[in-house]
């Protein structure tokens, strides 16, 4: 191995690196730099992103479009940036190495702040201890809400000039301060103006709106130690407080303000009680007046701390949750007397018992894991501006609306009556157009599987949707349907859908604004179908068929936020996936008009990433597994001619790099297979190497995709190639009944590909899965001798007892994975106990001839820990080769740094012994015998 730089050393900065070669080591991907959360001003003008390694602390980049000037923020991640692009802020979180150096207690302590960047002077601002911040829409002014009991700490010297604006002076605090409930407690909020450079500062806020135009704040400030509630009105241009309402014994709930500066709403209830038992109150102000307008509240409906306000976006209408009742909490009896001792009541009363009932709606599990979001449920209702008319609108039977901007009709669905049926089933509901002005909800579609969710026209004279096969248009007035493909031979559903289910769509698109057409797709192309006419034509003239191009809309080509509504002749920006090369492209198109005109396209991947909402410009990344994906700048029409904005991939110029390329076999059964071939940096043809086989489903598709440059529970592909591995992604198909069967079929016809081609060392192949490649890797062994080494993360490995298990991160059954999921059985264990019995691993134990290495989390919230015991003990007993890795109050995927290092390097030597033949670690030889330590402060 050659001596190892440091990566400051490997790349001084992002755009220039000295010219020499380095091997891809664990620390080098620690340290290797990646992309995330790329925002663009609306005005595209600028762009602000995170650049954050594997490990180590992240900063911001900001840069003006059209220009080599760029910033950079130390410490800066969640990039926020103006609508103007004038301003970025980011978060600032404490320096991993004062987390790492801080006792527990002190951890706790350390508190997060806010970095924000002038990016035409490149002055930066500094606040600590900041809880939110937030641009308002119209990118003028910053809100800045500080951590609950913090004052604005800030950096006095490069801090705007701050006054505190609280309109009215206290009174003396009372001698003896009342406990506050951290639900009822304010903070301070900072208020900038960003294009006067001044803040003003007010207390005790607990809940902010900016209106989306840029006119105003709305604040309810709550000092609950001196009984002073209000709510407030911002003019953002004027700074200037007006009280809209104020009170002594209230606890104002929820802030909100309609678009056209006409109403404020907001939401109170009695100081005194407690949060989770407060019955709220709704008010109205309308601008002019000097009443509120109070929504009173029924014997059957009212409003909890949970309710939200949300108005149309043409200040019309007020939507806001209800709830039949608000909920207590529920205390458990207390010792108080000596007879208390002996009563049953109170006994009982202080059990911890859960009971499942055989009609349980939910099971125990699944039920305790809703209970805090079935707390927070409210129930639509609406308030109708003009009128002053309420109308529930959603209900404890059909409790789901889909908040939308139609002035008559809303789809609702439920899936109450199939909460049972969840367990083995899935997830289905019934959907319902709720009517805005009766509260009157029609069912017209029932049973339908969540994935499958309908769509309703703009005009609300038609809902479109797809079913078993086909799409249909409900007429609302007519309470008909028309199947709008029955003539078709092409066909919409999932044309490689394996699973022992109906098959999915591939889902509809956006409408025509008019409602007179709406788009939907098949597996290539994209279809207009015409709600009058009920014709349909491809949008995208079948190219998408004929060449394998898989079309899908991704932006459009006008000054529009994103593609809910559609012009007539509204042109659309494509991106396209070419299933025989696996490359990208984009494309245009034109409502109403057959045709498609490539503007890219190439071997690589294409990911739109950010557009402009008052601008033609995106931002957009291109990669291939040797190419890493930096930012590029265009107008929407012209991609091609697009300009680099980052230069990450100068880091991986500095260090070996293998190649990818595509691989086609035959499977047993006569299909042909993809998949993808990685190999070696330094590759010599006619050497035979040591094969890495990782999968999962299809894999081909990662052709052109950059590898993941991380330590966790895959295997770092880059750092297998460099030391002398080839990896294979090998796609599967799966055949019903029969998964493991069809895996191991797949797995082995393309090792002997590569073994055929020269590439694969046969005496040296390894196969690394997770989940639900796990399972299929400790299937593979009990039928096949052809791996020589095998490392199973979080696997299933006996179907009959996993069948019956929990998912401990939902609560769910594990049922319904079974009979019409990923495990694809297709039937219950006690109608077909023998296909249980044969997918599963821990009954071939004996024919085992791999080492195998078994990992898991032993707090997995996907797969019950308890089925690597199983595999464990089995191989165990029967006397083969195998080590389990357990890492302790780890869930499915490890989440702590020191794990997914610990895991990473460990399936690196366990390889490196078995395909490479060096010497086993102790670890390995002699296993690791169990110690204690003294916990860290």
């Amino acid at each position: 191995m050659k001596p190892l730089p440091t990566l400051s050393l490997l790349c001084a900065s992002l755009f220039s690196c000295a010219a020499f070669s380095a091997d891809v080591t664990p620390d080098v991907i620690m340290k290797f730099e990646s992309l995330n959360k790329p925002v663009l001003a609306a005005n595209g003008s600028a762009f602000a992103v995170e650049v954050s390694p594997d490990r180590g602390d992240s900063h911001g980049m900001v840069k003006r479009l059209g220009s080599e000037q760029s910033f950079t923020v130390a410490g800066g991640s969640k990039p926020l940036i103006s609508h103007d692009g004038r301003f970025a802020a980011f978060a600032i979180a404490p320096a991993l190495l004062e987390q790492e150096k801080a006792s527990l207690k002190a951890r706790k302590k350390l508190k997060a702040g806010l970095a924000l960047l002038d990016t035409q002077s490149g002055k930066e601002t500094r606040y600590d201890k900041v809880k939110e911040f937030a641009f308002n829409d119209a990118g003028t002014h910053l809100a800045i809400w500080y951590e609950a009991g913090e004052e604005a700490d800030s950096d006095k010297k490069d801090e705007p000039e701050a006054n505190d604006k609280n309109n009215e002076a206290k009174p003396a605090p009372a001698a003896k301060k009342p406990k506050v409930d951290k639900y009822d407690k304010g903070r301070t909020l900072e208020v900038v103006d960003l294009k006067a450079g001044k803040s003003e500062k007010l207390a005790h806020v607990t809940a902010f709106y900016f209106d989306k135009v840029g006119h105003q704040l709305v604040v309810a400030q709550n000092d609950v130690a001196n009984n002073l509630h209000k709510v407030q009105r911002m003019d953002l241009a004027s700074g200037e407080l007006q009280v809209i309402a104020g009170y002594v014994d209230q606890q104002i709930g929820a802030v909100s303000a309609s678009e056209d500066g006409k109403y404020v709403a907001f939401t109170y209830g009695k100081a005194g009680d407690a949060p989770w038992g407060r019955e709220y109150h709704l008010a109205l102000h309308q601008a002019g007046s000097d009443k509120l307008h109070q929504v009173a509240n029924t014997k059957d409906w009212t409003l909890n701390r949970y309710s939200e306000l949300t108005f149309s976006e043409d200040s019309k209408r007020l939507f806001f949750g209800r709830v039949p009742e608000v909920s207590q909490q529920l205390e458990l009896p207390k010792v108080a007397k000596a007879e208390d001792l002996y009563d049953p009541e109170v006994i009982t009363g202080q059990r911890e018992l859960r009971v499942w009932h055989g009609d349980d709606p939910r099971i125990k599990p699944n039920e305790v894991k809703q209970y805090k979001k079935e707390l927070k449920r409210t129930y639509l209702a609406v308030l109708h501006l003009g009128s002053k008319q309420v109308v529930q609108l959603a209900d404890q039977a059909v409790p789901d609306i889909e908040l939308g901007q139609q002035q008559r009709f809303m789809l609702a669905s439920t899936d109450v009556p199939y909460l049972k049926m969840i367990t083995w089933a899935g997830f289905y509901r019934d959907y319902y157009l709720v009517d805005l002005n009766t509260g009157r909800k029609q069912a017209f579609l029932v049973q339908q599987p969540v994935s499958e969710k309908p769509s309703l026209s703009p005009n609300e004279r038609f809902v479109a949707y797809y079913q078993q096969g086909n799409i249909f248009l409900y007429q609302i007035a007519q309470d008909s349907r028309v199947k709008l493909t029955k003539d078709f031979k092409t066909p919409f559903a999932d044309e490689d859908h394996d699973y022992p289910s109906v098959a999915p769509g591939y889902g509809l698109g956006p409408w025509v604004e008019d409602g007179s057409a709406f788009l939907a797709y098949d597996k290539y192309d994209i279809w207009q179908f015409n709600t009058d006419s009920r014709d349909a034509f491809r949008l995208t003239a079948a190219k998408g068929r004929k060449a394998q191009i898989q079309y899908r809309i991704t932006g459009l080509l006008d000054k529009a936020d994103k593609p809910d509504l559609l012009k007539a002749d509204q042109s659309l920006l494509l991106h396209g996936y070419n299933e025989r090369t696996k490359g990208d492209g984009f494309y245009t198109a034109k409502v109403g008009v057959s045709g498609v005109k490539p503007l890219m396209e190439g071997d690589y991947k294409l990911k739109l990433l950010a557009r402009a909402e008052e601008s033609d410009k995106v931002l957009f990344s291109k990669e291939r597994y040797d190419l890493y994906p930096d930012l590029y700048a265009s107008d929407l029409q012209s991609p091609e001619q697009a300009i680099r904005q980052t230069r990450l991939d100068e880091q991986k110029r500095q260090l070996d790099w293998g190649k990818a390329e595509l691989v086609h076999w035959t499977n047993g059964d006569g299909k042909p297979l993809d998949g993808v071939l990685i190999k070696p940096s330094n590759y010599v043809a006619g050497k035979r190497y040591p094969v890495l086989v990782y999968f999962y489903r299809f894999m081909s598709d990662r052709l052109h995709a950059f590898p993941d440059m991380k330590l966790n529970h895959r295997p770092n592909f880059a750092w297998y190639a460099d030391n002398g591995y080839a990896i294979f992604l090998p796609d599967i198909r799966f055949e019903v009944g029969y998964p493991g069967a069809s895996s191991v079929q797949a797995l082995t016809s393309g090792v002997q590909k590569l073994i055929d081609m020269g590439i694969a060392d046969p005496d040296g192949v390894g196969i690394q899965g997770h989940s639900w490649g796990g399972y299929q890797t400790a299937f593979a062994v009990t039928q096949t001798s052809i791996f020589k080494a095998a490392v199973t993360g979080a696997p299933v490995s006996n179907m009959t007892s996993a069948y019956s298990g929990i998912r401990h991160g939902t609560g769910l059954a594990r049922q319904f994975q079974y009979e019409t999921g990923q495990s694809r059985i297709g039937e219950s264990l006690f109608k077909a106990p023998q296909k249980y019995i044969e997918n599963s691993p821990v009954f071939y134990v004996e024919r085992i001839k791999t080492p195998m290495m078994i990992m898991f989390g032993d707090k997995d919230d996907a797969v019950p820990w308890e089925q690597g015991v199983e595999l464990y003990l089995a191989m165990r007993r029967a006397g083969k080769d195998v080590v389990f890795l357990q890492y302790q109050d780890e869930p499915h995927h490890l989440k702590k740094y020191p794990n997914k290092v610990d895991y990473s390097l460990r399936m690196m030597q366990y390889f490196d012994h078995y395909l490479k033949g060096k010497p086993a670690p102790k670890w390995l030889s002699e296993g690791e015998a169990y110690q204690e330590y003294k916990k860290a402060g």
